[in-house]
């Protein structure tokens, strides 16, 4: 009997996961670094990597108490090892090297961006083949997905992520940080409308491109005379109404770009039963709705995770871990994150 302990510490959460062979996840636990990093716009990696430090012991033994188990109960430890912050994956990874060594078990390094995608199969039955959006502040990318752990990728981002264009557009606007839910809200006021109709970028293609959009937002706004550019500094601080509109048009194109993408997709690959939108971005309520829209147009199921299981997080690399563990595809303890 596989009981799987999933450790993710790549960026700026650390997590844990228990995953049982016969019963599914039993036990998650996460400490969100967002109040460390807020105040700096952004992550900073000496921060993350020092209160993954901090948090990784505690946070493992609260998913065991939730799980009502011990570490003598655990048959594989799954951990993240690429891609992310160097620093944070080092945590992660030498914390798992050493149980496994202690307790005698076999280690399993996960990537990342695996666990994102087959993050909507941990509460749903997803048909394959079916097409994947990964969508996050570091990464946006769209996936065939065969079968577990046989993916194939068929569009990246060019440059930005559509999380980070999110949070470079909220940083002009002096909104704050995570940018994607204070977009939302924003534009929630304004009923979603598109106001200032910014590009939409290269529809011929599967490849993401989100700089050419926030660089049209910048040049906008200096057109309106809503930012300098000499001294880089938002003018219409006080006028909600002018933030609401950016947001709302902001949101609206990011979600068209979505859209137009896994339009292209479906016909370029006919055989896709359904569509999953994973990634912390994939919290969000209104690409969301609009996705679900698209997707019925088109006849094809459409899957989100549960928002605890979109930003990152240890149930994902525990559910990866077993299917892995169950394919025999182990690592040892020379397991790297440069590799």
């Amino acid at each position: 009997m596989n009981i799987i302990l999933g450790i993710e510490s790549s960026c700026d959460e650390t997590a844990a996961a228990i995953y049982h062979q016969e019963k599914g996840i039993i036990a998650h636990a996460l400490f969100s670094q967002i109040a460390l990093h807020k105040e700096f716009g952004g992550v900073i990696p000496e921060i993350a990597s020092r209160s993954h430090l901090e948090k990784i012991n505690s946070i493992v033994q609260e998913v065991l108490d939730r799980a009502k188990i011990t570490l003598t109960d655990i048959t594989t430890v799954a951990v993240t090892s690429k891609p992310g912050l160097p620093g944070s994956l080092l945590v992660g990874v030498s914390f798992a090297k050493a149980l496994a060594l202690a307790r005698n078990i076999p280690i399993i390094g996960v990537n990342h961006l695996e666990g994102h995608v087959f993050s909507a199969c941990i509460e749903n039955q997803v048909p394959f083949p079916h097409l994947c959006i990964t969508a996050s502040g570091g990464h946006t990318s769209m996936y065939l997905v065969h079968g577990f752990g046989d993916y194939t990728l068929v569009g990246e981002t060019l440059d930005d992520a559509a999380g980070e264009a999110f949070d470079k557009i909220s940083k002009l606007l002096n909104l704050g940080y995570p940018g994607g839910p204070i977009i939302e809200k924003l534009a929630s006021e304004v009923a979603f409308e598109d106001f200032f109709h910014y590009t939409r970028g290269n529809s011929k293609t599967t490849d993401f491109s989100f700089s050419g959009l926030k660089t049209a937002v910048l040049y906008d706004l200096v057109a309106r005379g809503a930012y300098d550019m000499k001294v880089k500094k938002f003018l219409k601080e006080d006028d909600l109404y002018f933030k609401q509109q950016v947001a709302s048009s902001l949101l609206v194109a990011i979600t068209e770009i979505f859209k137009n993408k896994i339009s292209l997709a479906l016909k370029l690959h006919p055989e896709i039963k359904a569509v999953t939108f994973v990634g912390g971005v994939a919290c969000n309520k209104y690409i969301k709705r609009e996705l679900t829209q698209l997707a019925q147009k088109l006849n094809v199921a459409f899957f989100t995770p549960s928002p605890t299981y979109c930003t990152d997080n240890g149930a994902m690399i525990a559910f990866v871990g077993n299917y892995m563990a169950a394919k025999g595809q182990f690592s040892d303890l020379t397991l790297d994150i440069l590799k």
